[in-house]
């Protein structure tokens, strides 16, 4: 037990990090799925399933010396952690790393690779019927949908409605300006300021005519609506406060060296933290470089001294489509604001698939 490292969950975080301990550590990988599944090609297989094949890295074989466990988390204490199988791993080190849910398309809900490929499928034919599409939140996501919508189909009209009243109000004011502008070239129709007074009565991702209404008297007739909005932590399995009390947002507290705080041997990254930033999951893979440096550490008989700072500004890289989009990142002289070329050779033609297919080894 003492080298064992025990990672719950396989996200972006959780994933970087088995593969960094692997060759250190006796690692444990827990998560529900079958492979990795890298959700930001959800919304580009939703318009083009034949990209769906790009999302997919199965964990079989991707930890040369460790295992991979198929289950979920129940509980967890600072020995170890019990799945719902009822079966118990002990732990030398814990890493709590279940990031995210979010309303569906944008993270798919099921666990294996070939039932969420059926379900976007299923909700692609829905949305190729549909001429009106209403969207519901103009935040990263709501954005990216309509992109990815009118990449494939230029002429279905999308309206996006959100109560607040500026997009992105975190970023630069030369980025609003930019994404403003390319969504006008879109055709994007943008709501923002106002609500509805009631839902749709349909479902979400299901193709049926309804009309709903503004708060300002508005009507909106569409044939499909998607939700994107709502994020929730995937944290429920430490209700029972046996290692540690959440916030009111699910989350974990952590330290500096992003260890959960009371213990030097358990850590948390990525979606599940409470550090104050953007959750993203580039943030959960620079976690992921800390907490894997400090283990390392530890396993050495060294004090663990990498620490995480989020960066006094946001950064964000939105693609609207494989071309299109808008991008802050870091700079020493503070954020810059870079062009829609920078936003798609980053991430928006390929969405990061190279990266993972090295991470994987996938051919």
């Amino acid at each position: 037990m003492g080298r064992t490292v025990v990672v719950i969950g396989g996200g972006y975080g959780g994933s970087a990090l088995a593969k960094a301990l692997a060759a250190e550590a006796e690692v444990v990988l827990i998560d529900p799925r079958d492979a990795f599944v890298n959700t930001a090609g959800s919304l580009r297989t939703l318009t083009r399933p034949d990209w769906g094949s790009n999302m997919f890295f199965p964990y079989a074989g991707f930890l040369t010396g460790g295992t991979v466990i198929r289950d979920r988390a129940v509980s967890v204490d600072s020995g170890g952690v019990t799945l719902a199988s009822g079966e118990r791993i002990e732990a030398a080190y814990l890493v709590l790393a279940t990031g995210s849910s979010y309303a569906y398309p944008a993270k798919p809900t099921a666990d294996s690779t070939g039932q969420i490929l059926d379900d976007l499928r299923l909700t692609h034919k829905e949305l190729a019927g549909a001429e009106r599409v209403l969207v519901l939140g103009a935040g990263p996501v709501g954005l990216e949908l309509a992109g990815e919508i009118k990449e494939v189909w230029p002429h279905k009209h999308v309206t996006i409605v959100d109560p607040a009243e500026r997009l992105l109000p975190a970023f630069e004011p030369e980025l609003r300006h930019d994404l403003h502008r390319q969504l006008d070239e879109l055709g994007v129709h943008l709501r923002l300021g106002t609500d509805l007074t009631a839902p749709p009565t349909t479902g979400p991702g299901q193709a049926e005519t309804f009309t709903v209404t503004t708060v300002g008297g508005e009507e909106i007739t569409a044939d499909i609506w998607f939700r994107a909005y709502g994020v929730r932590v995937n944290s429920d399995y430490l209700a029972d406060g046996r290692l540690t009390a959440r916030t009111p947002q699910g989350q974990v507290p952590v330290t500096e060296t992003l260890n959960v705080r009371g213990y030097d041997h358990v850590y948390a990254i990525g979606d599940i933290t409470d550090v104050p930033e953007s959750k993203r999951a580039g943030n959960a893979m620079q976690h992921a470089e800390v907490v894997a440096r400090n283990i390392i550490a530890q396993l050495h008989g060294e004090r663990p001294t990498a620490t995480y700072l989020p960066q006094p500004h946001p950064m964000i890289l939105l693609p609207l489509g494989p071309r299109g989009g808008v991008g802050q990142l870091p700079t020493p002289d503070g954020p810059a604001v870079v062009p829609a070329e920078t936003v798609s050779a980053y991430k928006g033609a390929d969405l990061f698939t190279g990266r993972f297919t090295e991470q994987f080894g996938s051919p």
